[in-house]
């Protein structure tokens, strides 16, 4: 199935917005998403590059929320990820506006102009501290962003915003993305529910060393700034900086989280410290609505027909596991052998050497999805090509390495790449 790029039609320089193929790979259910106390949600088509379809989210939370943030370590990161690191520090949120189109990236003085305009526009209609608005933008580099264009509907958002429309918010924020990523979870803290909801987009220039393209979470617990700091920092390590498509870390990688408190009327204590014992499910229901959001991002990898789980154990760290494990799943020989469904062990042993982490190869073992094709640094004698075959045409892979040099080990979600990556990206500014 051919996945074409989302914008077609070029007109004034706005773009007619042309949906696009769902994903083969998109879940099969979409979770119904509860209502979270100080939180409210709206949509809006301001134009920033595409037409007929909003294109600008506006997430309202509750005064006393505090947030939390990890962003891109690109050394030529966007307007907006230099704003909310300025303003993390203080720990108080009242909103946050994101929009698709444009990324305002590479933009100098016009683009940290862009943020502050658009800060203050929200910050108007909602009666509070520009500080305590935060931004994120994803969409083309090095384009000018227009901030009037929020102004216009900053108004109407602020007084349209309601507690529902989560899959509305997800969609906003699409680029090159074919379904909305959602994801929610409920655990118990101290004598109360809490709920944690979070959307995430993502398709392409994924590779993620802080954080994931765009995502944030959002929950009722009364968390103080530092412990959701540090939740949320721990937490991307085994999810979203445990992904990649292409490789590429965009520079505008966001990751925020939002805890309005609200759960504390219900008898939820307030949480101070991330050590705290009585967090230890809340940690697994928050850590498990990033995974979930990581894995959707995999599913919907440009051009993506097969998702892939790449294991590597017997390392000498977990550190090095990590390292070899992204070597394969960045390598485009690995992924088009992938997309072409041969399991060609030879390209395995070639990304694990080129690493530069220790391996040895006569004790290199590979299996895909189960079935071991190599052993001891060659093929192994058991391997039926007929049987692999089989697997590989399958959706989803596994791709196991074993180095038999030591107890590390780690995983990394990734995709195929084919043909159709190709053409999403060379079309993508047409």
């Amino acid at each position: 199935m051919r996945r074409a790029g989302p914008a077609t039609r070029v007109r004034n320089d706005v773009i007619t917005f042309m949906p696009t193929p769902v994903s083969p790979l998109a879940p099969k259910r979409v979770p119904q998403m509860p209502e979270i106390a100080g939180v409210r949600l709206a949509t809006a088509a301001a134009g920033i590059r595409y037409r007929e379809r909003a294109d600008v989210l506006l997430a309202l939370v509750d005064k006393g929320t505090t947030i939390a943030g990890v962003f891109t370590r690109s050394r030529c990161p966007s307007a907006p990820v230099e704003w909310c690191r300025a303003r993390l520090k203080g720990g108080k949120a009242r909103a946050i506006v994101v929009n698709s189109g444009n990324a305002n990236a590479f933009t100098g003085k016009s683009g940290r102009e862009a943020t502050r305009m658009t800060a203050q526009f929200a910050a108007r209609a909602i009666g509070c501290s520009p500080t305590q608005v935060f931004l994120a933008s994803t969409g083309v580099i090095g384009e000018p962003l227009d901030a009037r264009k929020f102004d216009s509907v900053m108004e109407t958002l602020v007084v349209g915003a309601r507690p529902q429309p989560w899959l509305d918010a997800a969609r906003a924020i699409m680029t090159t993305d074919t379904f909305a990523k959602v994801a929610t979870a409920s655990t118990r803290l101290g004598k109360a529910t809490v709920t944690i909801n979070g959307i995430a987009k993502g398709a392409g220039m994924i590779a993620p060393d802080m954080a994931t393209m765009l995502a944030f979470v959002f929950t009722d617990a009364p968390i103080a700034a530092p412990a959701l700091q540090s939740l949320l920092a721990q937490g991307v390590v085994v999810t979203f900086n445990a992904l990649t498509v292409d490789g590429d870390t965009s520079t505008s990688d966001t990751l925020m989280a939002f805890a309005t408190g609200a759960a504390a009327a219900q008898g939820a204590p307030r949480i101070t410290r991330a050590t705290d014992k009585r967090l230890a499910s809340f940690r697994a229901a928050f850590e498990h609505v990033l995974a979930n959001l990581a894995e959707q991002v995999a599913r919907d990898g440009e051009g993506a027909r097969k998702l892939v789980e790449v294991l590597v154990e017997g390392a000498v760290s977990k550190r090095s596991a990590r390292r070899i494990a992204l070597s394969i799943a960045n390598s485009p020989l690995v992924k088009t052998a992938i997309a072409g469904e041969d399991a060609n062990w030879g390209r395995v042993v070639m990304a694990v050497g080129k690493a530069g982490e220790p391996a040895n190869r006569d004790r290199l073992a590979i299996w895909f999805s189960g079935v071991r094709v190599a052993f001891n640094g060659a093929r192994d004698p058991a391997y039926d090509e007929a049987a692999v075959a089989k697997l590989m045409k399958k959706p989803e892979i596994t791709l196991k390495v074993a180095l038999g040099l030591g107890r590390g080990r780690d995983r990394v979600l990734t995709c195929d790449l084919t043909k159709d990556y190709v053409t999403i990206n060379g079309d993508y500014r047409s």
